[in-house]
């Protein structure tokens, strides 16, 4: 991952400006996030795993986003109170943002880029198949709760499908693998 990557300018959910160069040396799990959606109980998951992992070096990151069936349609203050109060989610929330699509926000197409096949991918995408869902590009992300694990040197490593949970050994191992390069 290019300086660049690290330098997009991102928004936390209070507001506050920041990048990912702020969380330089850290595994990250960048995570587009949704509010109400049939995977949103993986909020659970993935605060579960921040707190099991981040003293290891584990950022989680959440990017809510709406371009799923709407399933993201409130306010940055909505969000973040839902999910606190909800979820109990201490890890950092952004500013919604688009993954897909003309207005895709310059991380995730940074992200898409650098790994365009989801481990995992198959089965979700054939239950979206079955309603009539289907991304509009193939590296598109699929849906809401879709994974990318950066590691420690800033290179994208690892990308997951959305039905891919927090406790998946998968996702769990190329984490870990992160975790333990210096």
């Amino acid at each position: 991952m290019s300086n660049s990557i690290l330098d997009i300018p991102l928004q936390r959910i209070d507001g506050s400006a920041d990048t990912l160069a702020g969380h330089r040396g850290k595994v990250l799990l960048v995570v587009n996030v949704a509010s109400k959606c049939g995977l949103t109980p993986q909020y659970e998951g993935l605060e579960k795993l921040y707190q099991e992992r981040r003293a290891q070096g584990l950022e989680v990151l959440g990017f809510p986003a709406n371009n799923f069936k709407e399933q993201e349609p409130g306010t940055d203050a909505e969000i973040s109170s839902f999910c606190s109060l909800n979820y109990g989610v201490t890890f950092p929330l952004f500013s919604k943002i688009s993954v897909v699509g003309a207005d895709q926000h310059p991380l995730y197409t940074a992200l898409t880029a650098a790994r365009p096949v989801a481990e995992g991918d198959g089965p979700f995408r054939e239950k979206l198949t079955q309603y009539g869902i289907q991304a509009a590009k193939p590296d598109d992300v699929l849906w809401n709760f879709e994974k990318f694990v950066i590691g420690r040197d800033g290179t994208v490593a690892a990308r997951f499908a959305p039905d891919v949970t927090a406790d998946d050994p998968r996702l769990l191992a190329a984490i870990d693998a992160e975790l333990a390069k210096a």
